[in-house]
């Protein structure tokens, strides 16, 4: 009608900035609010991203899928080299043979992860059997979710990857062959429990509780089983914890918090990324 009428057609509907939300215009660039650009940015990418995932817990749910997927293809790839052989106990039922874990980036000595560091990165998503994988990831939806609305998805993803490669760091370090996601839920717990210090509300005070009585169930197991590696679990408590202590535990409020929280998950999701690469390059190589 415009047109018929002689007017000038518009340039299109305007649009929301995807860090901070402002309304801009239809030919805008980049936001006058906080000047994110909105062709190609961190937000923009985030954004995209997250229409692909769920629209509550993505980041959960992402660690929990490629931990199962992982585990799927490590058990194949073992029967495909032992078959299907007879597990000694309880804990081994669905075992992923040794050779196995170790081409697909288990965390091995020091010396061959400080040669090799993807291992600190790729053992945090692979688990040796169907008991492991089954209570690591119990505990993942158990916390994970209330964990990743306090902190946004972003940091919640940063603080899963760092907090597991500071396990590993410890556990290498003393020398351990260790694979799974624990280091990192015990740094989950750590963020937590750092949250609750020096807060003496009711429900902060029943909070700590709770974590208090997991940190003993966990220390408990690591003492009576063997092949828990309680190395990975105080390193990862501990990077968990310390992260908890300098961490903002709310979500990003402003746009400049919006763009730090953005670049610490796209880091962690990139070395995430980066590391699996390297892995299945050197699968390929036969190396």
């Amino acid at each position: 009608m415009s047109g018929f009428f002689g007017g000038q057609r518009s340039g299109g509907r305007p649009k929301l900035c995807p860090a901070c939300r402002t309304l801009v215009g239809a030919d805008a660039t980049r936001c006058h609010e906080c000047g994110a650009s909105l062709t190609f940015s961190l937000a923009a990418a985030s954004r995209t991203l997250e229409r692909l995932l769920p629209t509550t817990s993505p980041a959960t749910y992402a660690i929990l899928t490629l931990s199962c997927a992982l585990y799927g293809l490590g058990l194949l790839w073992s029967i495909r080299v032992t078959g299907l052989t007879a597990g000694g106990g309880l804990f081994t039922i669905g075992g992923i043979d040794s050779s196995v874990a170790v081409r697909m980036g288990a965390s091995l000595p020091l010396g061959v992860d400080l040669r090799q560091p993807w291992r600190f990165v790729t053992a945090i998503f692979l688990h040796g059997s169907v008991l492991h994988i089954l209570f690591n990831m119990w505990v993942l939806m158990d916390i994970g979710p209330h964990i990743e609305e306090l902190y946004g998805s972003a940091r919640y993803l940063f603080i899963y990857v760092a907090a597991g490669i500071g396990g590993y760091v410890l556990s290498s370090f003393f020398g351990h062959f260790s694979v799974g996601g624990s280091g990192a839920l015990l740094g989950l717990i750590g963020v937590l429990l750092a949250v609750t210090m020096g807060r003496r509300t009711a429900g902060m005070q029943m909070l700590r509780g709770q974590l208090v009585r997991w940190l003993i169930y966990i220390a408990v197991w690591g003492l009576l089983f063997p092949g828990i590696d309680n190395f990975a679990h105080l390193g990862g408590f501990a990077a968990g914890f310390g992260l908890g202590k300098i961490m903002a535990d709310r979500p990003p409020a402003t746009p400049q918090e919006r763009s730090r929280a953005q670049m610490l998950g796209w880091v962690a999701g990139c070395v995430v990324a980066a590391s699996f690469v390297v892995v299945v390059a050197h699968i390929l190589r036969g190396s």
